[in-house]
């Protein structure tokens, strides 16, 4: 249903710093920069695994509003891998990977806080 989505990040390089490390044990990376001169110029980079469905795009203020992003796990590990490269990246706990049966039976994620404060997850639906 949603085929990309962005976020407004208050420092580019903190921020690509930050997902560059979180993303890679999904198996994504920033895939796309898109040139200045269509951004009027910001910076708006694209991260992916085949294809940019997450954009950063830099803003002048700290974002006043969180988002919360949850991207795909296929597996559990990958979701374990995920929460401790992006605490080692700088991200703050917001919940270390582990069942969450209130949402389902097999829904495994982990929630970590990025640099400018929005809730990223990483989130296998798959049983073990």
């Amino acid at each position: 249903m949603i085929d990309h989505l962005g976020i407004t990040v208050s420092d580019f390089d903190v921020s690509k710093a930050f997902y560059d490390r979180a993303m890679a044990p999904l198996g994504a990376s920033l895939l796309y920069m898109v040139p200045q001169e269509y951004t009027g110029g910001a910076m708006v980079g694209g991260y992916g695994r085949d294809r940019p469905v997450f954009w950063l795009h830099q803003g002048k203020d700290k974002p006043k509003d969180r988002q919360h992003v949850a991207f795909t796990a296929r597996s559990r590990a990958e979701v374990d891998a995920f929460h401790a490269a992006a605490i080692a990246a700088g991200g703050k706990d917001n919940g270390g990977p582990g069942l969450r049966p209130h949402y389902h039976a097999n829904y495994y994620g982990a929630f970590v806080f990025d640099p400018d404060g929005n809730n990223v997850e990483a989130v296998c639906h798959a049983p073990e």
